[in-house]
């Protein structure tokens, strides 16, 4: 298995990191990203990736930070190439549900880190919440560039996702189609081509059930493995291999 998105800086896995990696090697992950959200965080990341050989990273700046980070493309590059661990850019995108920094900083930045990973040849995971259309209209703009996306902690619409498929775009389930009130959601993962999918915790966030209520961590992500094989009714054995290959072949090759 393989955890496509956490955060490791987050308390309280930060605090127990040795203890986090054990308990992800015990269930079999093979591979933990853990994601930048800060310029200051960054630098916490660049330690963590050095802490074992199943951890990679990601530069970027959340949409939530876009107004008190600001970057310039060039800079985002220069960040990424610090540290040969570091695969990816993001978490970047736009968030208009709780709008925490203002729309056209969120926008501007979104565009700065896709052109960072155009010009790194790199995937970008992507954060986009109450901006479907928003987000859409971004990415379509660079439709001429060999982009490569992810949507990470995917809740939209098939819809908003089958208009994204033309852009090389990958769709991460997260421990939220374990909720009993996403069926919606659920509805949409089934039918998700499996050659699109990979799975994430977000931990510490969004523990899936049966943990609700707890600190998510990655030796979690056993649970939404198993719920998502169930709505592809396939074995979570295929799945586990589907969506590493999908990580692997998005990443390493």
């Amino acid at each position: 298995m393989i955890d496509s998105h956490c955060h490791l800086d987050h308390e309280p896995l930060s605090n127990n990191l040795e203890k986090v990696i054990l308990r992800s090697k015990s269930i079999g992950i093979e591979k933990l990203l853990t994601i930048c959200t800060t310029k200051k965080g960054y630098d916490d990341i660049l330690k963590i990736v050095q802490t074992d050989p199943i951890i990679y990273g990601t530069f970027g700046i959340h949409p939530h930070e876009s107004s008190n980070d600001v970057l310039e493309k060039d800079e985002i590059i220069q960040k990424f190439n610090q540290n040969e661990k570091i695969i990816g850019i993001g978490e970047t995108g736009l968030d208009f549900y709780y709008n925490n920094s203002m729309k056209d900083d969120q926008i501007n930045s979104f565009r700065k880190h896709i052109e960072a990973s155009i010009d790194l040849k790199v995937p970008l995971i992507v954060h986009s919440r109450s901006a479907e259309e928003e987000t859409f209209n971004i990415i379509k703009s660079y439709e001429k560039e060999n982009l490569k996306i992810i949507m990470h902690c995917f809740t939209g619409s098939f819809q908003f996702a089958e208009k994204l498929f033309k852009y090389n775009t990958f769709f991460s389930a997260s421990g939220i189609i374990t909720f009993n009130n996403s069926i919606d959601l659920q509805n949409t993962f089934k039918k998700i081509p499996l050659e699109r999918l990979l799975i994430e915790t977000d931990s510490p966030f969004l523990s899936p059930v049966p943990l609700r209520g707890k600190k998510n961590e990655p030796s979690y992500i056993e649970h939404t493995l198993k719920k998502l094989a169930n709505l592809k009714n396939i074995s979570q054995k295929e799945l586990d291999s589907v969506t590493s290959n999908n990580f692997n072949n998005l990443f390493f090759n």
